[in-house]
């Protein structure tokens, strides 16, 4: 696991360790079932085009065959209400609420930093970060879509796998509340990831708020272009970290020539 940083609140540390050390004790079988949610929620968050919206009928027996829990109930609730729309209702729907809402967007990073500057350095933090694990996405996506990122938790595994989860556990919850105030089957995909994350703090529940308030941050003047980690966000060993740009160099005006002189 890599290291937490020293910026992050001592009992958040404490939590994010033992979650993990749980993690870290799950049964092959319980491990097995595990990547089996995370992939499926990773499809079923997927814009439905014809072959997801064809292969309606194995995602719902599926989920069916679920052991029963409460990530499987949210899962039944969703499919339910999937299976039984046109193909054409269902992709009206998915862009008004991921494309057209602003605090249901499926880009993690865009909760944390907003359209700052900072968001392309959290962006290049998760490529390296999938690339250290071996695994490199096909570039149809950006790193921090959130089906991308729960391909990624799928096939890692728990511990490092699920770290952007848990270091975007605020975006999530907010993308969940956006999704039950518009009264959206989706919230149940999101509320089923919740389910497999550690509890929120309540520093967690009062950022959500603030989030649900006033939205992902904005752009500032003079904010530095290349930021520091927050609460909750780490880079991986290695991480490139741009210079600061040098002061600019003092070059005195030249003289005027003495026929400019004259005129």
């Amino acid at each position: 696991m890599s290291p937490l940083p020293t910026t992050m609140p001592a009992i958040v540390r404490t939590r994010v360790r033992a979650a993990v050390r749980r993690l870290a004790r799950l049964t092959p079988e319980e491990a097995e079932a595990r990547t089996l949610l995370l992939r499926l929620c990773s499809l079923l968050l997927q814009y439905p085009d014809a072959e997801l919206a064809t292969a309606r009928p194995v995602l719902t027996a599926t989920i069916e065959a679920l052991p029963p829990s409460p990530a499987a109930e949210h899962l039944a609730a969703f499919t339910s209400w999937f299976a039984g729309q046109e193909p054409e209702a269902l992709e009206r729907h998915y862009v008004e609420m991921f494309d057209l809402r602003r605090k249901s967007s499926l880009y993690l990073t865009y909760y944390l930093h907003g359209d700052t500057r900072r968001r392309g350095m959290a962006l290049l933090t998760l490529s390296q970060r999938f690339r250290a694990a071996g695994w490199d996405t096909d570039g149809g996506e950006l790193p921090d879509h959130l089906p991308v990122v729960l391909e990624f938790a799928a096939l890692a595994g728990p511990g490092g796998g699920e770290a952007p989860l848990r270091q975007h556990r605020r975006g999530l919850e907010l993308i969940h509340h956006a999704l039950t105030d518009a009264d959206s089957p989706y919230q149940h995909i999101l509320a089923t990831l919740l389910t497999l994350l550690p509890p929120p703090t309540e520093a967690d529940r009062a950022a959500v708020a603030q989030l649900v308030a006033e939205g992902p941050p904005n752009e500032e003047v003079g904010l530095d272009p290349y930021g520091t980690y927050g609460d909750g966000e780490f880079a991986p060993p290695g991480t490139f970290v741009p210079p600061m740009p040098a002061p600019p160099t003092h070059v005195p005006p030249a003289a005027p020539s003495r026929t400019e002189g004259h005129r």
